[in-house]
């Protein structure tokens, strides 16, 4: 069964509420090899800036793909498009637990042999489980680019997921919310 995704902890820097990105250019940034993943998540993580009054534009397109992990050189790319926030994602942990419910007796009376003895026969013998659950934690980072700060930082979860597309869009949804929460979404005033 899958679990939505939720924030565990985040942190927002003291007057991260007075900065907006309504009306201005946020860049969406997946961090992860997998490159149609990558894609697929920046213009999720795009479009649902830009449906919240931000000019939302996944990373993909501002940097060629041979530089993205080349800070030095893909500074020049986000500061010549004009970008003024990032949102940026990376999984931080994938893990697999089992959880063990061990065997248990149930019977009648304990308190005596022959009580026991009655009741023993009638005993129930509940041979246990296990259940296994796949937990992957997000971090989500949104950036000031001119500021060359962070404002916000957040660490969310998400049990069972079907796919990592699933757990990417189910955190965007989340992380834009949150954006909205701290104030960094607000509309543009005209």
């Amino acid at each position: 069964m899958f679990a939505k995704t939720k924030f565990s902890s985040v942190w927002a820097a003291p007057g991260a509420a007075g900065t907006s990105f309504g009306g201005q250019k946020v860049a969406a940034l997946l961090i992860d090899k997998d490159e149609a993943l990558r894609m697929s998540a920046e213009e999720a993580l795009a479009r649902e800036l830009t449906q919240r009054g931000m000019q939302g534009v996944a990373a993909y397109r501002l940097v060629p793909k041979e530089l993205i992990g080349k800070p030095d050189e893909a500074k020049g790319f986000f500061e010549r498009a004009g970008v003024q926030g990032v949102v940026a994602m990376r999984v931080v942990n994938d893990e697999k637990r089992r959880e063990y419910q061990p065997a248990t007796w149930s019977s009648g009376y304990y308190s005596s042999f022959w009580n026991y003895y009655g009741y023993g026969w009638a005993a129930v013998y509940d041979p246990g489980y296990t259940r296994d659950t796949r937990i992957i934690s997000v971090e989500t980072l949104i950036f000031s680019v001119p500021k060359n700060t962070l404002l916000w930082a957040g660490l969310s979860t998400s049990d069972n997921p079907k796919s990592a597309q699933e757990v990417v869009g189910d955190t965007v949804k989340e992380a834009v919310k949150e954006l909205r929460e701290q104030g960094l979404a607000r509309t543009a005033k005209p």
